[in-house]
């Protein structure tokens, strides 16, 4: 995939922010101390007047955020996902859940793919947390187009929105006519003998791993699931009873996450077999990004081994 054009999707985030902002008034954006690495810099260079940087204080941040949801406005609270979603849990729970305010929380450097910024910076647990919040609705977009139309799905959403993007380049897998729906998943690719679910830069992952196992006579459907919450359960349902077994890719835990949502629902309306790929329950460390998934098998090679050890 050298030759695929690769975005950040934290960058489509800043850009569209920009664009939005063109578009409509009535919303701010708010940052702690990160507007450089979260890409909302731009936004504040575009429209300093509607720009607050809350400082290196992300539980204010989120309180702030609620305050001026409370007003009418709407809200773009934006930090590394191990912040919004970790350091300020309780404000984010109480402040904006609770109340069911229309807050976006734009987490970027999710996941182990931050990279050499380590462990203690590699969300893996975001989602997780965040799908335990009740009204709460959680996205993954997996490239830049699917990005850019999260953030204006995002702000037409009612209540609260985590938003979660990456520091990678992803490759763009999607063209300029894509439609992206909140709770709407997307088959990527069709196939027969098991069904792939992935969100975020694991879908790349994914469709580089059936391709893989294309050459060995092995056909995979692969679903993107950009929404974990609320989960497309048809769709992922559907594909289950036509495949007959399901693997779950995702640059997060296997514990709460994506794989767990599917589960839940297959659970509920059709069991079958399930192997949830991804972070194992373990804390990731210092490294470069692509070393990182491949060491952690989230890279296309590695999602090929899971899912032929799993159909053995």
């Amino acid at each position: 995939m050298a030759d695929v054009r690769k975005v950040a999707t934290r960058d489509s985030y800043g850009e569209e922010l920009v664009a939005l902002g063109a578009e409509h008034d009535d919303f701010m954006v708010l940052d702690a101390d990160l507007a450089a690495a979260t890409k909302t810099g731009k936004f504040k260079a575009a429209y300093p007047d509607r720009f607050l940087d809350c400082g290196i204080a992300e539980q204010n941040l989120m309180g702030v955020a609620a305050g001026i949801a409370t007003t009418g406005h709407r809200v773009f609270a934006s930090t590394f996902a191990m912040f919004a979603a970790g350091r300020a849990f309780e404000q984010v729970r109480n402040s904006i859940g609770y109340p069911h305010l229309h807050v976006v929380i734009g987490a970027t450097h999710a996941g182990i793919s931050v990279g050499e910024d380590g462990a203690t910076h590699q969300c893996n647990e975001d989602v997780a947390l965040m799908r335990t919040i009740p009204g709460m609705t959680v996205i993954v977009p997996s490239d830049d187009v699917e990005a850019r139309a999260a953030v204006r799905a995002a702000y037409e959403a009612d209540g609260p929105v985590y938003l979660r993007l990456g520091r990678l380049a992803a490759p763009v897998i999607h063209g300029d006519g894509y439609h992206f729906e909140v709770g709407k998943g997307v088959v990527e690719r069709e196939g027969t003998d098991v069904t792939v679910v992935a969100c975020g830069l694991m879908v790349s992952a994914a469709l580089e791993a059936a391709d893989l196992l294309a050459q060995k006579g092995v056909s995979c459907e692969v679903l993107n699931i950009h929404t974990v919450k609320p989960l497309d359960e048809g769709l992922v349902v559907s594909s289950a009873a036509k495949t007959g077994r399901v693997v779950t890719v995702e640059e997060h835990s296997v514990i709460g996450g994506l794989g767990s949502a599917v589960c839940d629902a297959l659970c509920a309306k059709h069991p079958v077999p399930v192997r949830k790929v991804g972070v194992q329950d373990v804390f990731g460390e210092s490294g470069p990004a692509l070393g990182l998934l491949r060491k952690y098998g989230l890279d296309g090679e590695g999602v090929a081994r899971s899912i032929e050890d799993f159909l053995k």
